[in-house]
């Protein structure tokens, strides 16, 4: 059997990056690891009902913003309360695109990676 198990985005800011995942997803830190060497941490945020885990890594010695294409990748959220999390996203100004038609739309994190936002349906 194969099955997800966690997906990974790099970040310049580990603490800005963990209150930003805090505040607007509700995802908490489940694990960590840091080389031995102390060159890099590894911080995997979990959502406390799934098993998947998102995996920040921080390289202490990266300086320059990461190059992300053309943003064609993301990951995405599914939402019970819909309209109050957009609200929310809304008053923090994360939201990057909305889709109407579709009932979607994306925020960005403080590294440029965007995440969908899905309604339950």
């Amino acid at each position: 059997m194969i099955t997800f198990n966690h997906f990974n985005f790099n970040v310049l800011d580990l603490e800005k990056s963990l209150k930003f995942y805090k505040d607007a997803l509700g995802l908490t830190p489940v694990r960590e690891k840091v080389a031995s060497d102390g060159s890099f941490k590894l911080v995997y945020l979990g959502d406390g009902h799934t098993d998947f885990t998102l995996e920040l890594t921080y390289l202490v010695d990266r300086k320059e913003p990461y190059n992300l294409g053309e943003c064609e990748f993301h990951l995405a959220f599914k939402v019970d309360e819909y309209d109050e999390i957009y609200k929310k996203h809304k008053e923090m100004g994360i939201i990057c695109f909305e889709n109407p038609s579709m009932g979607i739309y994306f925020i960005s994190d403080p590294d440029g990676y965007w995440i969908e936002i899905v309604p339950v349906r």
